[in-house]
């Protein structure tokens, strides 16, 4: 990469390149922990969270019991396997304030998922709750690259969703100017980086591909924009997608992971001067990773389940929460004291079962970024002939491909599959622009098998 090599704000003190260590000024107290501080301040938050989850939750109270434990019961770290698990389910039969654990008039605000799938889930957040986060996402920002002064053009939705309001309350926190784009109007959005020269942008993976695709169509060079870094989140993704969006933008693109019941953006980020991972804030995000069929706690490096239990969260307080994310617990790198989990491109209820073969959509999606002829926007339609299931990958061409390299993309792509994953599946490559393109989130998978 070249231009991305030399990231200096208005305001950055001492100036230096993106990518060097954060400057010792720059570390939050958290960051300054040992990894014997943060366990014994692990500890002490835990044994507190329990105990303000049972007193003041009765979904908890009743679990506890019915598990046979009480918050007493927990006297180290390892103690917290003894505890239930918290499920999405959860969060839905108390729907919509019944997880709560303050009285309402202390609630300062208010989040939803998107209800898609069921009864959305709601969370709440206290004064206190909303500045850690905003802490916390600050301190996602610095590790990402970000110093005070940069702009971060903020893509992600405002509203219920939790990203768009996260990322801005913690560029302000991390001193940053803040361009409140949210997702849509992307002629637009392109225009505004054009016109504001941002350093930052803060948006999905699947719309940053959108994006790209709306500066080609106006004739620019994405990669003579302002930006910088790019932190992604909210849906999965790949390292092949991380080259695709380096190359095409010449940016740093780092991860940042949340979700709305444990907290929002902020959970965990990927530093920009290592890129091997997301370093979990574990002074306030307790990470455990359990195998998803047995529930048994995986050791440190194996793979499994995401788990997390909130350590000095008020207003809705999570013990032992299912992501249904599949990554491993790693060592801290570049924030030593943090362990890191891998990059998260699957989850198990993103699995698809596919004549008996385990088959994910980010498998599919390094594929298709490694063939010649065709764009990054792909949808798999799962449907049934007979009494079998059958996949197709629709494939969009680039622009300019004809016949025979898209029929030669189509063959390699199936190939690929069938050599890679195992299964056999229909590839259709499509027109440009043919497919939908996401303005959040991006669901890959359209399953047409009940209809």
């Amino acid at each position: 990469m070249s231009s991305a090599s030399g990231l200096t704000g208005p305001a950055a003190p001492g100036g230096g390149r993106l990518g060097d260590p954060l400057p010792g000024e720059l570390l939050d107290d958290g960051e300054r922990l040992t990894r014997e501080q943060l366990r014994e301040l692990q500890l002490e938050r835990l044994r507190a969270t329990l105990r303000h989850a049972y007193d003041n939750v009765e979904l908890y109270r009743r679990k506890f019991d019915d598990a046979g434990v009480k918050p007493d019961d927990c006297r180290s770290l390892a103690d917290l396997s003894r505890f239930p698990f918290t499920t999405k389910a959860d969060l839905r039969d108390t729907y919509p304030f019944g997880m709560f654990a303050v009285p309402m008039s202390e609630v300062r605000r208010v989040h939803a998922s998107s209800g898609t799938t069921g009864r959305p889930t709601v969370v709440g957040y206290t004064e206190n709750d909303l500045s850690v986060w905003a802490d916390v996402v600050a301190r996602s920002i610095r590790a990402a690259g970000g110093r005070p002064g940069h702009k971060v053009h903020v893509s992600y939705g405002y509203g219920l969703f939790t990203g768009g309001l996260g990322a801005h309350y913690g560029a302000e926190r991390a001193g940053c100017t803040v361009i409140p784009a949210s997702g849509g109007m992307t002629a637009r959005q392109v225009q505004i980086i054009q016109d504001f020269e941002p350093e930052i942008i803060m948006v999905t993976p699947s719309y940053m591909l959108t994006l790209l695709d709306e500066f080609e169509r106006q004739g620019l060079d994405p990669r003579d924009s302002s930006l910088k870094v790019g932190i992604f989140g909210a849906e999965p993704w790949t390292e092949a997608m991380r080259r695709e969006i380096e190359e095409r933008l010449d940016i740093h693109a780092v991860d940042i992971y949340g979700l709305s019941e444990v907290m929002g953006p902020g959970v965990a980020q990927e530093c920009v001067e290592t890129k091997d991972g997301l370093h979990v804030w574990e002074d306030h995000f307790l990470p455990e990773v359990v195998d998803p069929i047995t529930d048994e706690v995986m050791a440190e490096g194996d793979s499994g389940e995401l788990v997390f239990t909130s350590l000095t969260k008020e207003a809705l307080p999570i013990i032992r929460y299912r992501t249904r994310d599949l990554t491993r617990l790693l060592p801290g790198t570049a924030r030593p004291a943090f362990r890191r989990i891998e990059k998260i491109t699957g989850r198990c209820d993103d699995m698809i079962i596919l004549r008996g073969v385990n088959v994910f959509p980010s498998q599919i999606e390094e594929i298709v970024l490694r063939t010649p002829g065709v764009a990054p926007h792909f949808q798999v339609q799962l449907s049934r002939r007979g009494r079998m299931d059958h996949m197709v990958v629709q494939v969009e061409a680039r622009p300019g491909a004809g016949p025979e390299q898209r029929e030669a993309a189509a063959r390699t792509i199936a190939q690929g599959v069938k050599d890679g994953v195992g299964v056999t599946v229909e590839v259709t490559v499509v027109d440009p622009e043919t497919l939908e393109r996401s303005l959040g989130k991006l669901r890959r998978v359209k399953d047409l098998r009940e209809q």
